[in-house]
Parts: structure tokens; sequence; C-alpha cells
């Protein structure tokens, strides 16, 4: 099954809704039966996973040492945040107050492909992530895929 990849720009209605771009909803396996996970991301903004691929991460959150401080606070604060939502007739997941608070975004998001889920993004915020970044587009790519 191919990977989330792309970009795409769409209105939040007055209920938190979110449509998810058709390319992107073709991507998901049918084990995930239409439901996706939201939670908080990092560099503020929320990640979205497969049904399926969130299973995947729950089996990896669960190995983890419910004796190690880091451990559990780290459990707290994904888990806190991680919300099982359903994509409706009009491919539109909703999304929680508290996580759009989060992000920022208010009546505009950027949802980004990202492989194995998707994340989104307030489009102002995303320019200026982009703009502070230290190292530019190539410099990057050379690091991270270089040998």
């Amino acid at each position: 099954m191919p990977g989330f990849k792309g970009q795409a720009t769409y209105s939040v209605d007055g209920k938190g809704r979110i449509a998810i771009p058709s390319r992107m909803r073709i991507c998901m396996s049918p084990e995930a039966h239409n439901t996706l996970v939201a939670t908080r991301g990092f560099e503020q903004c929320i990640f979205v996973y497969p049904l399926d691929e969130w299973m995947e991460i729950e089996e990896q959150i669960s190995a983890l040492n419910p004796y190690s401080h880091k451990h559990r606070a780290f459990i707290r604060r994904f888990m806190r945040w991680a919300d099982e939502v359903t994509i409706d007739a009009k491919g539109r997941i909703p999304l929680q107050r508290p996580l759009l608070e989060y992000a920022g975004i208010e009546k505009t998001s950027l949802i980004l492909g990202n492989q194995k889920y998707l994340e989104i993004w307030d489009p102002q915020r995303f320019d200026d992530y982009l703009e502070a970044e230290e190292a530019d587009y190539e410099t990057l790519a050379a690091e991270v895929m270089g040998s």
C-alpha cells in the first residue's frame, strides 16, 4: 500500500471537522476501517494515524517500562490527546477543540502526508516552522539521505 504524501489545504468547519483528501484516504488499508487516531504531534501540529498503524504504536507503547518515570511521562503525554475518529460520508474527521487549539488551527488547515501518518498544521505556523529551520532543503537532504 502506498504511503501518505503531498499536501492539501482545507477549511475547518464550525464543528472542528477537517476533510481528508481522497487521494490520501485511498492510501489507508482496509484494516483501518475508515478510522483514524488523532493525537498531539511535535512542533505544534496534529498527528493522524490510520487505526492499523495506531495499533502498532500502541504495541510499542505497551512494551515500555511502567516502572520508568520517563516512560510513564511519555505515555501520559502522548495518550491523553489520542482520539479515535471515523471518516464521515463527506471524507471529514472531527478534531477535538484542545487539539485544534494546541496546533493553532482556526479556519484553515494544512494536511501533509508523512508516509504512515498525516500531519495537520495551521498553514502560517508551518510556514514559520520552515523559515526557522536552520538547514536549507539541500543541506538537510544531504545530511539525512547522503551516505
